[in-house]
């Protein structure tokens, strides 16, 4: 179990706008932790130029042959031979496909060479997360790896960096944010809803507690939602940087969405109805029951389903137009009171029942932010419209699902 201290906070006395506040500072403070650990573990940062590799870079290079050797080849910008394309021209490093730097040091893009899909590599460190490579790779077992309900991201191999025992390598498939492209129908959303609610209850059922779905946590597969393979770190770029990255709507080619990050995950025992653990401290800051005394052992799951409301109250009721025919499922979700919030059973059995009475012209109509202006609205209307009776006359599911 783990127990973290954290100064005791008045939840009741907060407004949302405060608590807001306070967990963009949190993300800010994580962010500045998150850069201590990778120098930590990467060495001291140098000062650089424009496109120059970074120290977090520099320990993917020194394993560029290694990880060739295990069947998985960096991009260019980190062979032992690379020559920045930039080099003896006017042009800019950032405009050049080599001059993108990596966003996070631990989280890395390769091919696998055996059949060219395009991969991530995680490095974890067991000290750290001792359970992640255990419970990543238990979601791979061949009955659990082939059901049709399991969304956890696939650990497609998890390797063992030499003379290093405490350090592995996770390699997945390469996901995106499950939020970009944007979403443009609600029969877009309700199917990643869908899916979100069924991978989590396929976590529980497992006696899994994933202990950290946050929004950032939620990824898609979207090999197929691009005409042409989209560049890792600017996804709206060609791979090969030589235009911008065109994409279908997810109606016309529906993506699968995965739970990823599974750090601060925890398994219990089939038996044990009611397991206790100190807070673990996740990316989301809001969970009522973390704010006050963190010295209360509580049960993860109802936790989960805070975090799973919580995404769809942060990332759809909050800054979208329309979805008020899922608030009261997710005002029960995101209670203050744990025992008061539904299960992931009980949910999924709401949402479907939600689902359900949804029509089709409201499942077909546009997805408009809040604060979309009205130049923009008759833009992207036309261009919806058109797209919308495109799927009526070819009769294109209103919720469109992967093929089973």
């Amino acid at each position: 179990m783990i127990k973290t201290v954290l100064n005791p906070r008045s939840k009741s006395a907060k407004t949302r706008a405060e608590l807001k506040a306070e967990e963009a500072a949190e993300l800010e403070r994580l962010k500045a932790l998150r850069v201590q650990k990778e120098l930590a573990a990467f060495g001291t940062e140098p000062k650089r130029r424009p496109g120059a590799l970074s120290t977090k870079e520099t320990w993917w290079c020194e394993r560029y042959q290694w990880l060739k050797d295990q069947g998985y080849l960096l991009r260019p910008r980190y062979a032992p031979d690379w020559v920045p394309s930039w080099e003896g021209s006017k042009r800019n490093a950032l405009a050049c496909e080599d001059g993108q730097v990596m966003r996070f040091g631990r989280i890395m893009d390769a091919t696998r060479l055996s059949d060219g899909l395009y991969v991530s590599l995680k490095v974890i460190r067991h000290s750290e997360h001792p359970h992640e490579a255990e419970i990543g790779q238990y979601f791979m077992e061949d009955k659990l790896a082939s059901d049709p309900k399991n969304h956890c991201v696939p650990f497609l191999s998890v390797l063992s960096v030499p003379n290093d025992d405490d350090t592995q390598i996770i390699v997945m498939p390469l996901l995106l944010a499950f939020n970009k492209p944007p979403f443009d129908t609600f029969g877009e959303v309700v199917e990643c809803l869908r899916q979100l609610f069924e991978g989590l209850l396929f976590m529980h059922k497992h006696r899994i507690a994933h202990c950290d779905c946050m929004w950032m946590n939620v990824m898609m597969d979207a090999k197929d939602l691009y005409f042409e393979p989209y560049h890792p770190v600017k996804p709206h770029m060609k791979r090969d940087f030589s235009g911008h990255a065109s994409h279908y709507t997810r109606t016309q080619r529906p993506p699968k969405y995965y739970l990823i990050d599974f750090g601060l995950s925890r398994q219990y025992d089939a038996n044990d109805e009611n397991p206790l653990e100190y807070p673990v401290l996740g990316g989301d800051k809001t969970v009522p029951e973390f704010q006050n005394n963190m010295d209360v052992l509580l049960n993860p799951f109802p936790t989960d389903v805070y975090y799973l409301g919580n995404i769809i109250r942060e990332q759809f009721l909050d800054i979208k137009t329309g979805f008020e025919f899922l608030k009261p499922l997710v005002d029960d979700m995101v209670q203050d009171d744990p025992s008061k919030r539904p299960t992931m059973e009980q949910a999924v059995e709401r949402f479907d029942l939600i689902r359900q009475n949804l029509n089709t012209w409201k499942l077909r109509s546009r997805v408009t932010a809040i604060n979309e202006g009205p130049f923009e609205h008759v833009y992207r209307g036309a261009a919806h419209w058109r797209r919308r009776i495109g799927f009526i006359v070819k009769r294109v599911s209103a919720t469109p699902r992967l093929p089973q």
